[in-house]
């Protein structure tokens, strides 16, 4: 696809869309959550194909291979083809556990309006405790 031979980390991690922008990207190489082989790097390392990179997200540990470089961002699809996704059955589990359930629209009953500051506080405790 690209004649890239190498792309800084940050930016291949924000162009196939592992981060949503370039800030959150550099932010968790500086952070020391990306690593390339095993190793800390920084947001200005290049990569290149076949590079393994470990990304800790929300908790969550992924793997992915690079499979083809970039440094615009693209479409998703198009940035599907630029890795490879190897992260563990076990760790792709628990994220899908950790997700179901969170988009639900929360409902209220017709009259009762907004909640006062302590039903808020009740509510909020309550998802704490839940999730």
């Amino acid at each position: 696809m690209s004649n890239l031979d190498k792309v800084r980390v940050d930016k291949w991690l924000w162009s196939v869309r592992i981060f949503k922008s370039r800030t959150i990207a550099t932010d968790a190489c500086k952070s020391g959550k990306v690593k390339m082989d095993g190793n800390l790097v920084k947001a200005s390392q290049t990569i290149q194909r076949g590079d393994m990179l470990e990304v800790r997200k929300n908790g969550f540990n992924f793997q992915y291979k690079v499979v083809d470089l970039i440094e615009k961002r693209v479409g998703a699809p198009i940035a599907q083809t630029c890795y490879e996704d190897l992260t563990p059955e076990e760790e792709l589990n628990k994220y899908q556990e950790w997700y179901i359930g969170k988009a639900g629209v929360e409902k209220r009953e017709k009259g009762a309006g907004r909640p006062t500051k302590r039903e808020r506080r009740d509510i909020e405790r309550f998802k704490k405790d839940r999730f």
